[in-house]
């Protein structure tokens, strides 16, 4: 199998700081199964990271945006430093989205209000500068979606864990759904059920790496070549081989971001 796109990674996570630049070597380098990487920004530092790495691989991009978790501590010049990272990525010529932004509601230390409002600025700021965004919604269906429609966005809502209703809801608003190493778990059966929503011209895949290693691999760091495992899965479901489920996210993935490699 080749032409995997994992449109959402971070290789900037901690996780990697043992072996980072042999790690990407082997993900993006000749005869690896991955064609692209696309870096989900969370903060100044991790978009820093992606643009420079787009600058180093060909087939490494980049979002620049601010994940909730950090809402509640961004400086008061947070949206000026937006704009900043987001001409530094424009200039590479590999910028791809505003993300990860979003709403997260698993915890209960995190300001809702303060989420909403820099997820509605990130929003607003994506829509004028004709981007798409990385959406992360955790235990927060109800207000993203209400928001994502408010502000007539588009994007991809990431590692989707939302119910097959809500997926549908996405896909009608013209949304990509991205699934992760989830789909392979043993109790995916909610997973799998929003996968049959989706139709495959808005599927695309992902990691999230380092996180949510799919089978065999639960328990071990994720990398880019695993979504092959998730693959499989869409694979049967979709009644595909595994190289036309490959490249048709790998399609998709470039249609969303628009990349024309």
């Amino acid at each position: 199998m080749n032409n995997i796109f994992d449109t959402h990674c971070h290789y900037d996570d901690r996780w990697f700081d043992g072996d980072r630049e042999a790690v990407l070597e082997r993900v993006l380098g000749e005869g690896s199964a991955v064609s692209f990487v696309n870096h989900a920004a969370t903060d100044e530092a991790s978009a820093l990271f992606g643009i420079e790495n787009a600058k180093r691989f060909r087939n490494f991009y980049t979002s620049v945006g601010f994940h909730p978790e950090f809402a509640s501590v961004l400086p008061d010049d947070w949206e000026q430093k937006l704009c900043e990272l987001y001409e530094l990525a424009k200039a590479t010529g590999k910028l791809t989205a505003i993300g990860e932004i979003g709403l997260d509601y698993h915890y209960e230390g995190y300001d809702r209000d303060k989420e909403i409002y820099v997820f509605e600025k990130q929003l607003d700021f994506a829509s004028k500068k004709d981007l798409p965004v990385i959406v992360h919604s955790r235990n927060a269906s109800q207000d993203t979606m209400e928001l994502l429609k408010k502000h007539g966005s588009r994007g991809v809502i990431h590692c989707f864990s939302g119910s097959a209703e809500m997926a549908k809801q996405a896909v009608a608003m013209g949304f990509y759904i991205g699934f992760t190493g989830v789909l392979a778990f043993g109790n995916s059966k909610k997973a799998l059920k929003a996968l049959n929503e989706v139709p495959m011209d808005k599927l695309v895949l992902e990691t999230d790496c380092p996180y949510m290693a799919p089978p065999p691999y639960r328990g071990q760091r994720c990398e880019s070549p695993m979504i092959a495992e998730v693959i499989k899965v869409v694979a049967v479901q979709k009644g595909l081989s595994e190289q036309q489920v490959a490249d048709m996210t790998c399609e998709n993935a470039k249609r969303l971001y628009g990349i024309n490699a």
